[in-house]
C-alpha cells in the first residue's frame, strides 16, 4: 500500500486510472491519493510534492503523521507534472524519513548490477551524478553496489549541474542510471541492453535475474522524468528484495549538507572544470577551497558560477550540520576576498 502525494496536479489522473487497472488485474497494490486534482482550493505544489518534502524535510498536507507513524504506511511524493519523485515515511511523530533521488539512484543501481551479475551479462552499467548529489551515495554506490562485480564495466560519473548533462552521459553506457536528489531522473536501457536482456530471458532454462531485468527494462520509462514508473520501479525492487524503506534508507546516512551564495560583480570570472567539482578560474582559489575542506575531516565544498544571476553558488559536507554550515561560509568568505 503506497499513499500517492500527487501535489494537486495531473499526476493525480494517472494514478488514479492506475488504481483502477491494478484492481481489475488482481494485482495486490493499494494506490491511495492525496492532494489530488479535484480541490478548489488547493494550489499546485502548496505546501506539497516532491521538491516540498525534499527540500524542506517536511510532511505534506494532508498526511496525518501521528497515525503515518503508527501504520509504518509507505509515502510517495510526485510533483505538479509528475516528473519528480520521493518516497518517505514517518518513522516518529514529527520526524520524516526521506529516500530521495540519491537513494532511489542506489537501490537501483545496486539492484541491476547484481542482476547482470547473477544472469552472467556483459553489460555495461553506469551512474551518474552531479556534485550536488549526496556524498554518502556516490561512496555507497563505488564502495558497494559496484564493489560486487566481477565482469563488465562499472562506473559512476560525475557531470555538471543538469539533467540534460545527466541524461546524455547516461547514454554512454549499455544501462545508464541517473537522478538527481529532488527525485528527477531513470534508468535508460540501449538496444544493445534490452536484446541482450531479452534473449537471456526467453531461453528455456532462464534465470530469474534476467527475467527481473527484463521485466525492469520494461517497467522503467527511458523518457526524462517519469514518476509514476519510477515509483513503480522502485516498490517492484524492494518487493524483490524483501525490503521496507526502514532497509533501504539504512543503506548509508546522508552527510549534512549546506547550500548558500555569494554574491558578485561578474560571476563570468569563475571559472570549472567539467564536472564543476574543481575551480579552474582563478587558479588561486582552489587551493584556498582545498585549505578549508582540509580542516574539517570528512568534508567537501566546490563552488560553481549561478546560471541565472550574478552569484557563485557554495555547496558544502560535513559530519555535522553545524560544520558544514561553518564550511560553507569560510569558503565562501575566500570567494568575497578574490572577487568581491
Amino acid at each position: 500500500s503506497v499513499t500517492v502525494d500527487c501535489a494537486c496536479g495531473v499526476g493525480a489522473l494517472a494514478v488514479e486510472a492506475l488504481a483502477a487497472e491494478l484492481k481489475k488485474q488482481g494485482v495486490q497494490m493499494d494506490l491511495q491519493i492525496i492532494n489530488g486534482h479535484d480541490s478548489e482550493t488547493a494550489q499546485l505544489n502548496d505546501k506539497c510534492g516532491a521538491e516540498h518534502v525534499q527540500k524542506s524535510r517536511t510532511f505534506p498536507v494532508s498526511v496525518n503523521v501521528a497515525e503515518a507513524a503508527k501504520s509504518g504506511q509507505w509515502f510517495s511524493s510526485f510533483d505538479g507534472d509528475a516528473d519528480r519523485v520521493v518516497l518517505f515515511a514517518a518513522v516518529e511523530e514529527q520526524e520524516l524519513e526521506l529516500l530521495d533521488g540519491d537513494k532511489i539512484l542506489s537501490l537501483f543501481c545496486d539492484f541491476i548490477s547484481s542482476l547482470l551479475e547473477q544472469a552472467k551479462l556483459e553489460l555495461s552499467l553506469g551512474a551518474v551524478q552531479t556534485a550536488y548529489a549526496n556524498g554518502s551515495s556516490t561512496l555507497w554506490i563505488q564502495n558497494e553496489a559496484f564493489a560486487k562485480s566481477t565482469g563488465s564495466k562499472r562506473e559512476l560519473a560525475m557531470v555538471a549541474t543538469g539533467v540534460k548533462h545527466l541524461h546524455h552521459k547516461a547514454l554512454d553506457y549499455d544501462i545508464g542510471a541517473y537522478f538527481e536528489a529532488n527525485g528527477h531522473g531513470t534508468v535508460i536501457f540501449n538496444d544493445r541492453a534490452r536484446e541482450t536482456i531479452k534473449v537471456a530471458a526467453e531461453q528455456p532454462d532462464a534465470s530469474q535475474a534476467a527475467k527481473l531485468l527484463h521485466a525492469l527494462a520494461h517497467l522503467i520509462n527511458p523518457a526524462i522524468g517519469d514518476a509514476l514508473s519510477d515509483m513503480l520501479a522502485v516498490v517492484g525492487v524492494l518487493v524483490v528484495k524483501g525490503w521496507g524503506l526502514k532497509e533501504w534508507a539504512a543503506i548509508y546516512k546522508d552527510k549534512p549538507s549546506c547550500m548558500t551564495k555569494v554574491l558578485v560583480k561578474d560571476r563570468s570570472y569563475i571559472k570549472t572544470t567539467a564536472d564543476e567539482t574543481k575551480v579552474t578560474s582563478p587558479s588561486e582559489l582552489q587551493p584556498k577551497i582545498d585549505n578549508q575542506v582540509a580542516k574539517v575531516t570528512g568534508g567537501r565544498s566546490f563552488v560553481r558560477p549561478s546560471g541565472t544571476e550574478d552569484c557563485v553558488r557554495v555547496y558544502a559536507e560535513a559530519p555535522t550540520l553545524e560544520q558544514a554550515r561553518e564550511l560553507a561560509a569560510k569558503v565562501g568568505e575566500e570567494v568575497t576576498a578574490l572577487l568581491g
